[in-house]
C-alpha cells in the first residue's frame, strides 16, 4: 500500500520523531501549518492502511510508525525499478548516474559504496 505525498510528509515526521503527540507533529510543520483536523485526518487514514498506531492516554494518542523508513523506501525503489527500468537494475543506476548531474566526488562515493556491498556478498 502506499502513502499520498501528504501522508508521507506526516511519516517523515514520525520517522523522525519515533514516536509523537499531535502537537509534537504540528510543531514539525513549517508555517503555515495544518489544521489539527486535518492532520488527524491523515493519520487516520494512515492508521487504517497499517503505517501508524497510537497508544492512549486518557484522551491523548502517542503516534509512531508501523513501518520502518528503510522498507517503506526500498519498496517504492523496487517498484520503480520494476515498472520503469523493465526490471533491470543496471538500466536504472545508468539512468540515475547520468541524469541527476552527480558530481565527480559523488560517482566516487556511489562506486566507493558498491564496491563495498560486492565485498559484503562475496563472503
Amino acid at each position: 500500500m502506499k502513502l499520498s505525498k501528504t501522508e508521507e510528509q506526516l511519516m517523515k515526521y514520525l520517522w523522525k520523531l519515533e514516536k509523537a503527540f499531535m502537537k509534537d507533529l504540528l510543531e514539525e510543520y513549517p508555517e503555515p501549518k495544518p489544521a489539527t483536523t486535518t492532520v488527524a485526518t491523515l493519520l487516520k487514514r494512515m492508521a487504517d492502511k497499517g503505517f501508524v498506531a497510537y497508544t492512549l492516554y486518557g484522551k491523548s494518542r502517542e503516534y509512531y510508525p508501523l513501518v520502518e523508513k528503510t522498507t517503506y523506501f526500498s519498496t517504492h525503489v523496487n517498484s520503480l525499478i520494476k515498472n520503469f527500468f523493465n526490471n533491470s537494475a543496471s538500466q536504472f543506476a545508468s539512468f540515475f548516474t547520468s541524469e541527476t548531474n552527480l558530481s565527480t566526488a559523488e560517482l566516487e562515493e556511489l562506486r566507493k559504496i558498491v564496491d563495498q556491498e560486492i565485498e559484503k556478498k562475496k563472503k
